[in-house]
């Protein structure tokens, strides 16, 4: 496969179809197809990985969807699959608190600004968890508000609610 291509294909799980792609180097995204739709997501990969996409098989999507079907049957708590993101320098370090939740747990925007050490920065992370690609295995579904309400989730609040519920961090 070349370092050129992202290689994608659907993935379907009990919440929901989902499309994932992948580098010879690791997952790039999973999204929910009912996120603006497929065209439009590959569109926003392409414009954020400047790669051509492409319909195929790939060894990391083969682990993800292992993993996946794991997590759903309660069997995961973490993901090892390999990733390959891109985003800026902040994201990057939004995404990296978001690997830190551990399963079963929540944090509120205003937990996770005062651990990069920018407690006016809720928007911000907001914002960071939108431009997460990885839904699920970069648990962007974790963070809350600080009244306990669901809020921002682009695969659907009923999704987060369902993802909370499975990882038992709510009732």
């Amino acid at each position: 496969m070349s370092d050129k291509k992202i290689i994608y294909r659907d993935i379907k799980n009990r919440l929901g179809d989902m499309i994932a792609g992948a580098t010879n180097k690791g997952v790039v995204f999973l999204e929910w197809q009912d996120r603006g739709g497929v065209e439009r997501i590959l569109k926003r990969v392409e414009k954020r990985y400047k790669r051509e996409l492409v319909v195929g098989e790939n060894r990391h999507i083969d682990v993800l969807e292992k993993e996946l079907s794991e997590y759903f049957d309660g069997k995961r708590t973490v993901f090892e699959v390999a990733t390959d993101v891109t985003g800026t320098k902040f994201e990057q370090s939004i995404w990296e608190q978001l690997l830190d939740i551990p399963l079963g747990e929540t944090r509120t925007y205003g937990q996770i600004a005062k651990i990069v050490n920018n407690p006016r920065a809720h928007r911000a992370i907001g914002k960071a968890c939108g431009a997460n690609y990885l839904s699920i295995v970069i648990p962007c579904h974790r963070v809350i508000e600080a009244n306990g309400n669901l809020r921002g989730y682009g695969g659907k609040l009923w999704r987060k609610k369902k993802l909370l519920q499975l990882e038992k961090a709510i009732d």
